[in-house]
């Protein structure tokens, strides 16, 4: 070829780059044919800071500011940005700029490129052709790769390293020392490294070149992505003598094609450089005249396929096209030449070992000022790998259908937005729907039930917006018109890049579970409302006989104003109680104040029952209420009565007479309208014959006496409390019991719960906190049974002779006067429930009415 300078000008016009040239100043000088073409801009709109309207709006600002960064520290640079294109789509490209300086050193011109990010492969072949080119001197070779921009090795038959180039020690900061045998392997990543040592064994076994991606550690620490490739170098007998590689930085991979456009640069005024370029470029490359015929093809295509120069003229560059995509190729390339647009089809080409690879051909027109087609320049690339994995990916897809299809689980695959594309066998078939369905907007709005299709469609998008597996109960229509519950689960796939690319779903049907669950929750709503209406006084749960005489007390004495003195074991709800009372009495809407005069120091009681004045005694610094002024007009709840000093009993007895008490240390008297309640867990009446406690107070406070049956005493209540304190503490831990076991309610209702009702929810409480499942059970370690006191002369019941058996419940009959229930009825006396004592009369024929009398 002998092009002259214009040729040359065309030619950098045709080349497949945007090139730019920039006075020192920054204003733009010219902008190649590719660049007006690409944008659609002509010269005079791209004049000045036109050009600056095809870079995306997004991107401009970061990218001005990196060109003046560029200008003024004079250094080259670069920055990916978008550009516009003609028809108004934006692509990515990397823009690089360059000065040119004088002999003095001086900027006298600024070159640039902007490149297509999707072709960066083209550096990566361009180093191995030069590679190829200067492999005979190994002065060259080693300034070379010590100088091109990209990390690159060579290694003997053996695999041992034989080196590193100076880029390589650069980036990872190792030492020829420290890389050498396999010291290189400490910069691979420790999650990578694996795969890169099996890669290359894989390659020595083979010897073919071959490529992976890994991670590799820079001088700093960081990890960047590169790509290794590895290519064998053989003799003329075909043993391989050495083995060549690069290790490419992924994110920087135009480095090479900027390097391109420098050799372009630098070597215009060059035929010879220029056709040397030309045939070094990574691809297939020929040119036409406008009718057709074949001007010349680049060296790459003749190498590919083993054809000379001369047997390629004319219509012999047609010759190695496969005889199956000929006549297609032949088709396409008349009609782009009778349409002047540019064209492209697949086909293959045999290569010159007689292999047929993929290629991608495309062809476009080359145009002078007035739009004459002058030539036509054809680039042919490589796809093979890309047309094997499509056509792996076609196999796996028919395959995994297959499959899906087998699977009795209904199986839906969404792209990233939640929008179905495939649905296996049994989904079709509960919907009886076809796959040209799945895409449809109505294959989801029309199956899923028209109550659940809001809850659904919100919780399928926060579940999609989070990328983490979710899932939803929903009902969907059946093909015969039924609605049935489904459980769907979503499970995100995500690419080696941890990129979401589709998400899967499995639908389970759950009709059973939802109608056995749904006959759960009604016999457990069932029980609350029978546990709320029958069975709970305020907040005390019972049904025996024993609690039901106690709350009937309460309700009584409750609306009045009478003192209630309130006895039972510690634990059996004393003050839940008195709250009751409280809450049933006319004071309700006042103060309820409880006070543990156990609790309370001998020294402080009478400042914390009455209260103090400033100066009273050492650190009354202020006025202080106490606990009577403060429960004016309310209930105040003595409990620990018992515990109480006799001096303070005085006090005490004079408030309850004359409704008024005296701070410390004040003379004046304070009047109150205070409901006393009092609570103790031991015998008053012993204390008072003890002389511990005044007879006279006694008397007072047990205007109204109420007893509360110890726990062992209402066993019949024991699964009632049990249900309802396992609702109570499963809500506060965010738990739900479906169930309690029937070996934890057996424990229960043997045990004789010393500590009452507090002992009691104890160890619901630290149950429900150990659970796991969804039902309650108790370690049978916590409660260790203790057998029950004798009561008189009657011994606990046994299955022994019908007779004994008779003779011992009309025995307890007989001491209890025919009273079955209670804390000294006949069930009580024999250790037996009330309910099985009852069973045992009906079943002996007992009449125990005849007892009442006794």
């Amino acid at each position: 070829m002998h092009p002259s300078e214009a040729q040359l000008r065309i030619m950098i016009d045709t080349i497949p780059a945007l090139a730019w040239c920039n006075l020192p100043d920054g204003s733009n000088e010219f902008l190649n044919k590719r660049w007006h073409d690409y944008t659609g801009l002509s010269p005079e709109e791209s004049g000045g800071s036109g050009w600056q309207t095809v870079i995306h709006p997004q991107d401009l600002p970061r990218m001005m500011e990196k060109w003046q960064e560029v200008l003024t520290s004079g250094e080259a640079g670069e920055v990916e940005a978008r550009l516009r294109r003609h028809d108004g789509s934006f692509r990515w490209f990397l823009l690089r700029a360059e000065p040119l300086r004088d002999e003095t050193g001086k900027i006298v011109r600024w070159y640039g490129t902007s490149t297509d990010i999707e072709d960066r492969r083209q550096a990566e072949q361009k180093l191995r052709q030069v590679l190829e080119e200067i492999r005979g001197s190994e002065i060259n070779l080693r300034r070379v790769i010590d100088t091109i921009p990209t990390l690159a090795w060579c290694s003997l038959p053996d695999s041992s390293t034989e080196f590193l180039n100076k880029r390589w020690h650069d980036y990872t900061g190792l030492s020829p020392e420290e890389s050498r045998g396999w010291g290189w392997q400490t910069a691979i990543h420790p999650q990578d490294l694996a795969q890169v040592m099996d890669k290359w064994r894989e390659m020595l076994a083979s010897g073919k070149a071959g490529e992976l991606e890994a991670r590799l550690r820079r001088h700093d620490g960081s990890f960047r992505w590169f790509l290794f490739r590895g290519e064998p170098l053989r003799d003329e007998t075909g043993t391989i003598v050495r083995w060549y590689g690069t290790s490419t930085d992924i994110e920087d991979l135009k480095q090479a094609e900027e390097k391109l456009r420098q050799v372009l640069e630098e070597l215009r005024g060059s035929e010879a450089n220029l056709r040397r370029t030309i045939d070094t470029v990574p691809a297939l490359v020929s040119s036409f005249w406008p009718d057709g015929s074949n001007e010349c093809m680049n060296q790459r295509w003749r190498d590919y396929t083993g054809l000379p120069h001369e047997q390629s003229q004319g219509d012999g560059w047609q010759e190695p096209v496969h005889p199956d995509d000929l006549a297609a190729l032949m088709n396409r390339w008349r009609e782009a030449l009778v349409s002047g647009e540019p064209g492209e089809i697949e086909a293959r080409l045999r290569r010159h070992d007689g292999v047929y690879r993929w290629f991608f051909v495309r062809a476009e027109p080359l145009r002078d000022d007035t739009g004459n087609i002058v030539k036509w320049y054809a680039t042919s690339t490589d796809i093979e790998d890309r047309k094997q994995a499509e056509e792996k990916l076609r196999r796996d897809e028919r395959e995994l259908r297959q499959i899906t299809d087998a699977i009795p689980e209904m199986i839906v695959v969404h792209e990233t937005d939640g929008t179905p594309i495939y649905a296996n066998e049994p989904v079709l078939d509960y919907t009886e729907m076809t796959l040209d369905d799945v895409p449809r907007p109505d294959f989801r709005s029309g199956s899923v039930h028209p109550e659940d299709l809001e809850r659904f469609n919100n919780e399928q998008h926060a579940g999609l917006v989070r990328g983490l597996p979710f899932e939803i109960e929903l009902r969907a229509r059946r093909k015969d018109g039924q609605y049935r519950w489904l459980l769907n689960r979503y499970k995100p796939y995500r690419d080696e890049q941890g990129r979401l690319t589709r998400w899967y779903s499995t639908g389970t049907d759950i009709e059973d579970r939802k109608r056995a669950e749904d006959r759960t929750r009604n016999e457990n709503v069932a029980l609350r409302e029978e546990i709320d209406h029958a069975s709970m006084f305020e907040e005390i749960v019972g049904s025996a006989d024993a609690i039901r005489q106690v709350l009937e007390q309460v309700a009584k004495v409750a609306p009045t104003d009478s003192t209630v003195l309130i006895s039972g074991e510690t634990g059996t709800g004393k003050e839940l109680l008195a709250r009751a009372i409280h809450k049933r009495s006319k004071r309700a809407s006042r103060a309820f104040i409880r006070v543990n005069c156990g609790a309370i120091a001998s020294s402080l009681i009478a400042s914390e029952l009455f209260g103090h004045e400033k100066g009273a005694f050492t650190g009354a610094f202020q006025r202080r209420i106490g606990h009577f002024e403060a429960a004016d007009g309310g209930t105040i709840l003595l409990d620990e009565i018992g515990d109480l000093p006799m001096e303070m009993q005085s006090a005490l007895l004079r408030v309850l007479q004359e409704e008024e008490f005296q701070r410390v240390g004040s003379s004046q008297s304070v009047s109150v309208d205070v409901r006393v309640l009092a609570a103790t867990n031991s015998d008053l009446r012993s204390a008072v014959d003890a002389g511990k406690f005044r007879e006279d107070l006694f008397y007072r406070l047990n205007v109204f006496p109420i007893r509360l049956p110890p726990l062992r005493e209402r066993p019949e209540d024991i699964p009632l409390l049990l249900e309802y304190l396992v609702t109570r503490y499963a809500q506060k831990a965010g738990k739900k019991f479906r169930d309690i076991t029937s070996k934890t309610l057996q424990l229960f209702r043997a045990y004789r719960w010393p500590g009452n009702i507090r002992e009691l929810q104890n160890v619901i409480e630290r149950a429900v906190v150990l659970c796991d499942g969804d039902t309650f059970s108790v370690d049978e370690s916590w409660l260790r049974q203790e057998s029950s006191p004798a009561s008189g002369p009657v011994v606990p019941l046994v299955t022994t002779l019908e007779d004994r058996e008779r003779q011992m419940i009309e025995e307890a009959l007989g001491q209890s006067r025919g009273r079955i229930s209670g804390p000294t009825g006949a069930a009580a006396k024999l250790g037996i429930p009330r309910q099985t004592l009852d069973r045992k009369i009906l079943s002996l024929g007992i009449d125990k009415n005849q007892f009442k009398s006794h």
